[in-house]
């Protein structure tokens, strides 16, 4: 009996607001034959809607991330993925493209694709590739293990936001990354700008070595969401956000989301992280859009008033 092709699998990690989202868009822009599944931390999903230009396979599991409760759920998602593949005569795309939570392991992950005998037999995986942030990096690198044990697994580190990093900073983290992770290959993006074709070449090596199932340990992180019925004024929400980012730039790790403003006919794709506010996007509009204004933050804890602070920016003049 003959083997099953293997459809081959990227996994996508990097800690929040470290560029993930962008890079997969430049990956698609060049690889459109891809399927996504995308993991969110909290009960609102947006990742979805920035890769709206893309017609692609797109699952989401929310509510959690992968080296936890949305573990389970991993396994059966491939697994119907796999079966729409096989039953159709042209196959709707080529390889399979994870993008895991900015907080997750990617050990699990791996464990899924690696040790599950049914899905180690249809899948292959080609590599890990890990963003990280030239402007906040070393930090959360000394702050978080769950950025650690991204930087560990990592085939490829993609060095991100070198245009808002002094150059000393960007020579620092990389010395770090020679360190931590001295067999991964460094290369440095700014706004995603980079040739995706070195990206999906990887070697061909296994390299993972799993240890025996260990319990994640626990983390604090938390997520809010924001929902706004009707459209905002985009200089009172610049501004509120800039202020929120400012006053809680070592606690509000990550925000994103998709507004629809008085000045702009489209919907825009707002993100921050690390006390920036990142130049906003004009996304495709579709029929399907409901004019609600969707902003998820996520926290190292919990941030009293979080919302009703935004909320009060946009009706106080600023």
């Amino acid at each position: 009996m003959n083997s099953p092709v293997q459809i081959p699998v990227i996994i996508l990690s990097g800690f929040l607001g470290s560029g993930k989202t962008t890079l997969l868009n430049r990956l698609l822009s060049h690889a459109p034959r891809s399927a996504v599944v995308i993991n969110e931390f909290g009960a609102t999903p947006v990742d979805q809607q920035l890769l709206r230009q893309h017609n692609v396979p797109l699952s989401t599991l929310s509510g959690g991330c992968l080296c936890c409760q949305v573990h389970g759920a991993l396994t059966p998602l491939l697994k119907n993925l796999r079966m729409a593949w096989q039953s159709q005569t042209q196959k709707p795309f080529d390889r399979v493209l994870i993008e895991t939570s900015g907080i997750a392991n990617p050990e699990p992950v791996l464990d899924t694709l690696l040790r599950e005998r049914w899905l180690s037999s249809r899948y292959r995986l080609d590599g890990v590739i890990v963003t990280v942030s030239a402007a906040s990096g070393a930090d959360i690198l000394d702050r978080f293990p769950e950025a650690q044990a991204q930087i560990a697994w990592a085939d490829t580190l993609i060095i991100t936001h070198t245009d808002l990093a002094e150059d000393q900073q960007t020579d620092n983290l990389i010395a770090l990354l020679n360190r931590l992770a001295p067999a991964a290959s460094k290369i440095q993006a700014v706004h995603g700008d980079i040739n995706p074709a070195t990206l999906l070449a990887f070697p061909g090596q296994n390299r993972y070595r799993l240890k025996a199932n260990t319990p994640m340990p626990e983390h604090r992180f938390s997520s809010t969401t924001l929902q706004l019925d009707h459209p905002v004024s985009w200089p009172r929400l610049k501004a509120a956000l800039e202020d929120l980012l400012d006053r809680h730039a070592a606690q509000l790790l990550r925000l994103k989301g998709v507004v629809y403003t008085a000045e702009h006919d489209a919907p825009v794709c707002v993100q921050g992280s690390a006390g920036w506010l990142y130049p906003p996007t004009l996304l495709p509009s579709r029929t399907s859009d409901d004019g609600r204004s969707r902003l998820v933050f996520i926290t190292d804890g919990e941030i009293q008033g979080l919302t009703e602070t935004v909320k009060s920016g946009l009706v106080t003049p600023v």
